[in-house]
């Protein structure tokens, strides 16, 4: 995730030239680290020690979240070709921003993944307050931020060296 948004920032700002990732169409269920963290102190004001799922409810593909990353600098995604040749490609450019390295495919990938807080929503009054977007808007300020704000001396943080 967080791959995702300080490439996206370093291709913005001229750092970066291509983003590398692997399975885009898995499904992950992406929350907002503010929620979660009211949802902990929530879990330890209960009466009596328990067990609760934290989560949106909600599933999104790594497609989705680099859609919304690059849409927060302006930029917009066409995805072109199948499999391990999907490349994403800026409309307003024609430059390929996005590849596919098979070497960031998980071996025991799981396709979907997605909580279901229902029990803590109905015993601890919890829900989260922030959307899907508002997530990826909130880490790519922030990624954007650091890296307009390092300093020229530092090297640059390159997501392609991780």
């Amino acid at each position: 995730t967080r791959k995702i948004t300080r490439g996206v920032a370093a291709i913005h700002l001229g750092f970066q030239e291509c983003l590398y990732l692997g399975n885009l169409d898995a499904r992950r269920d992406w929350g907002h680290a503010a929620d979660y963290v009211e949802g902990m102190w929530q879990i330890l004001q209960h009466s009596k020690p328990d067990d609760f799922v934290l989560a949106t409810g909600e599933s999104h593909s790594v497609r989705d979240f680099v859609d919304l990353a690059f849409n927060h600098v302006d930029r917009s995604i066409d995805w072109r070709g199948v499999g391990l040749d999907t490349i994403g490609v800026d409309t307003a450019t024609g430059r390929t921003c996005v590849r596919i390295d098979p070497r960031y495919f998980r071996p025991t990938e799981v396709h979907e993944l997605v909580g279901d807080a229902s029990r803590a929503k109905q015993m601890l009054g919890w829900t989260p307050k922030h959307s899907f977007p508002d997530l990826v808007d909130d880490m790519m300020k922030a990624d954007l931020y650091t890296l307009t704000h390092s300093s020229r001396n530092e090297p640059r943080y390159s997501v392609d060296s991780v």
